[in-house]
């Protein structure tokens, strides 16, 4: 959104709920005199004139003589409304025609279509919101489980923001310590004679929880990236169905029936995850087919975690250790689950053994020295084994963005980058302190403060905001 091409007060409108058949619709407004434009269009312009803040007016939306709909008005008078500005959020009944055609009417009273995210753009400029709780609106209505959700909330309720402006009072104490150095010299040579840095420490070590958060935060947000491979015929389709509850992949004997990955989401008690379906692995003289492998092996790469399946009726062969060892060896950082399926044929004990814990492996021969941590036997016909695959697959998602659930954590990639540039700042000034004068020491710590204004929209550039407010839904 160009911040820069509508008047901040000019009277907006937008459709605020989903288009689509409902109980109710809500069309909102703000800007400098839209309560009395909206009167011209009511059949109670008094009452609703009248109105004081924070109230509701029963009546019509008129055209003319013509009736649209029976509504309710929600009144808010400035500064006391999401934006700061006069607002009224018109209920109507959920109709997809009747929506638009309330919509269409504020726009040709007086009023012009919102741009995306512009009403908390609103509440930005106007000191209603910081930053950060801006792009906690956002993250809440993209939040994929209750876990995300529960994250972006805590932002929104500012703490966040509460961290970041206690990390500013250090830093700002801190300067205000060396200040007076500066102004009343003793006979100290240089800063580490002259201050305790005991609150530049407490400031550096809560700047360094803040910026190793977004690891964790980010799989809340994005989702991981886990993917199922294996063989032909291994079980991936089966374990795709069965994880989703829904038959969304084919399955079938005949090898090679996946050629294409297809995906989904999923909520691993909590993390949201895209899960991906892919081509087995085998050589095939297939162009479609060999280029779905070549695609398995790209996935598999980029994955955030990969379920290698194996079936136990057949066993653990040299091309699946081979693979598992390349796999650990090319992407350390990225764990594997091995996942032997179809635990519910007779033959299948007689290939694969399953351990009493979670570090298990295959006992046979191509699987001595494999490189896998954790594995696990399931059936995706009878559900042996899913709630304890589950339950590793979360644990190796958490493992590797391990936080503390309790601590503030980031919000988006915009704010990690300011936080680590703050972070540098504090640490150099630290680093200072033994053989540098104190403005140095001084400069430092306001650029730390600039960093850390940026990251709650104190001193933000206006490309940054436009990019921000931009990928909000219109009416937000």
């Amino acid at each position: 959104m160009d911040n820069t091409g509508y008047t901040p007060e000019e009277p907006i409108a937008a459709i605020a709920t989903a288009l689509a058949p409902s109980a109710l619709g809500i069309v909102r407004a703000s800007g400098r005199g839209c309560i009395a434009l909206l009167a011209k269009i009511f059949s109670r312009p008094k009452a609703l004139l009248e109105a004081g803040g924070n109230t509701i007016v029963y009546g019509w939306i008129v055209d003319g003589g013509e009736r649209i709909d029976e509504v309710l008005v929600s009144v808010f008078k400035a500064p006391k409304s999401f934006t700061g500005e006069e607002m009224a959020e018109i209920s109507c009944h959920g109709g997809v025609s009747v929506v638009t055609a309330v919509y269409s009417l504020l726009l040709r009273s007086g009023f012009r279509q919102a741009e995306r995210g512009e009403f908390t753009f609103r509440a930005y400029i106007n000191g209603k919101t910081d930053l950060t709780k801006a792009e906690a609106v956002r993250e809440i209505i993209d939040s994929k489980t209750d876990a995300s959700r529960s994250h972006a909330a805590g932002r929104l309720a500012g703490n966040l923001y509460g961290t970041i402006d206690s990390v500013k009072k250090l830093i700002v104490e801190t300067i205000a310590d060396i200040e007076v150095e500066i102004e009343y010299p003793e006979d100290e040579e240089n800063i580490a004679d002259s201050f305790d840095d005991t609150k530049l420490r407490r400031a550096e070590k809560a700047l360094s929880d803040l910026a190793s958060s977004w690891k964790s935060e980010k799989i809340y947000q994005d989702g991981a990236r886990v993917v199922l491979c294996g063989k032909t015929n291994a079980g991936k389709s089966s374990l795709f169905n069965s994880l989703l509850k829904e038959d969304r992949a084919i399955v079938s004997d005949i090898e090679g029936t996946t050629r294409d990955f297809i995906e989904s989401w999923i909520d691993f008690d909590g993390i949201p995850a895209r899960l991906f379906d892919t081509a087995g692995l085998r050589e095939t003289e297939d162009v479609i087919e060999a280029r779905g492998v070549e695609i398995t092996k790209d996935l598999s790469d980029e994955a955030d975690l990969v379920l290698y399946l194996v079936d136990s009726t057949v066993g653990l062969t040299g091309e699946d250790s081979a693979f598992i060892n390349a796999h650990g060896e090319k992407n350390s950082s990225v764990p594997l689950i091995l996942v032997l399926t179809k635990s519910d044929s007779e033959s299948s004990s007689k290939k694969s053994t399953k351990s009493a814990n979670s570090t298990n492996s295959v006992s046979e021969n191509p699987a001595q020295n494999l490189l896998v941590e954790n594995s696990v036997s399931i059936s995706s016909k009878t559900g042996e084994g899913i709630a304890e695959l589950c339950s590793l697959v979360k644990a190796a998602l958490s493992k590797s963005a391990e936080t503390d659930r309790n601590q503030t954590g980031l919000g988006s990639e915009r704010q990690k980058v300011s936080v680590e540039e703050a972070l540098e700042s504090v640490r150099h000034a630290l680093s200072l302190t033994k053989d540098f004068a104190l403005d140095a020491v001084v400069q430092d710590l306001e650029d730390s403060l600039d960093a850390l204004g940026a990251v709650t929209g104190e001193i933000t550039p206006d490309d940054i905001l436009g990019s921000i407010f931009s990928r909000f839904c219109v009416g937000k």
